[in-house]
């Protein structure tokens, strides 16, 4: 069976299983196969796949069919431009969040902050890229799970951003020392417990620690709304992802707490509101 034969076999396959982007899948996962390029593939998509390279093709694509994530075959993906390494201990960084990202930056830029504070780092992705894109920043990276923290402090390294950040093991603010900070920023779980089980089987393959917010979505906002004063510099900011029907929810939250101001939120891509940015203030 040659490239070509065997993609579009696979193509077929995940089409009649109702995955989404059947064409584009199966092209990424040849290219993971055979470690090439997209160009490679398809300059010599009449080169004949071995047996073994048919075999562990096609095992592959029955994983997809599985309901396993592309990323967790090919253990990468990119965000804001850099490669990540991912596994079934970290939840698979999404587009958008670089919108939190890139409003971070620009916050940063604005006040010339460099201390930063990630809550929930999970792959690093988000303190990775702030540690990149802001000069001589210095990133505090938490996370509760050890294993997750493994695969943020393989990324830093990949990305060459090591000495930037440190990666601290913590439920939130307990275990770290009391510092100030200029931005926390988090993209904590915030879907609702009863919500998860009705996700694409896909999602539900991510770690439930990463997902789940309680109850009602907003146990995360709760602790890192009321805390945050303690650990942000006077006039410091706090920036936070959100599910698409959160906003009021999360800006009620803030509201409650009387010490921030000029709260304001930002949409993705697609026109839903992802992220809400508050300032610490009289």
């Amino acid at each position: 069976m040659t490239i070509r034969e065997a993609m579009n076999k696979a193509t077929i396959k995940l089409k009649m299983q109702k995955i989404d982007s059947p064409k584009l899948k199966s092209r990424l996962l040849m290219q993971f196969m055979l470690g090439k390029t997209r160009q490679y593939i398809m300059v010599y998509d009449e080169k004949k796949l071995t047996h073994q390279q048919e075999e562990k093709y096609f095992k592959n694509v029955e994983k997809l069919i599985k309901g396993i994530p592309l990323q967790h075959i090919t253990h990468q993906q990119e965000f804001m431009k850099m490669n990540f390494y991912v596994n079934k201990d970290v939840l698979i960084p999404r587009p958008d969040t670089e919108v939190l990202v890139e409003e971070v930056i620009k916050i940063a830029q604005k006040i010339n902050a460099k201390k930063i504070l990630d809550l929930c780092t999970g792959s690093g992705a988000i303190a990775i890229a702030l540690a990149k894109y802001i000069k001589d920043s210095q990133i505090t990276a938490v996370d509760i799970s050890d294993k997750a923290l493994e695969v943020a402090e393989r990324n830093a390294k990949r990305n060459e951003v090591e000495n930037q950040i440190v990666f601290l093991a913590s439920d939130l603010f307990k275990e770290l020392p009391k510092e100030k900070y200029d931005i926390i920023v988090s993209n904590p779980p915030y879907i609702k417990r009863e919500v998860i089980k009705s996700l694409d089987e896909e999602v539900q393959k991510e770690p439930l620690m990463a997902l789940d917010g309680g109850w009602d979505g907003l146990d995360f906002y709760r602790k890192i709304i009321y805390q945050a004063d303690e650990f942000l510099k006077y006039k410091g900011y706090l920036c936070l992802e959100i599910g698409y029907d959160q906003k009021l929810d999360v800006m009620e939250l803030i509201e409650q707490e009387e010490k921030y101001r000029e709260t304001y939120g930002k949409k993705d891509l697609y026109g839903n509101d992802r992220v809400i940015v508050t300032k610490l203030g009289d």
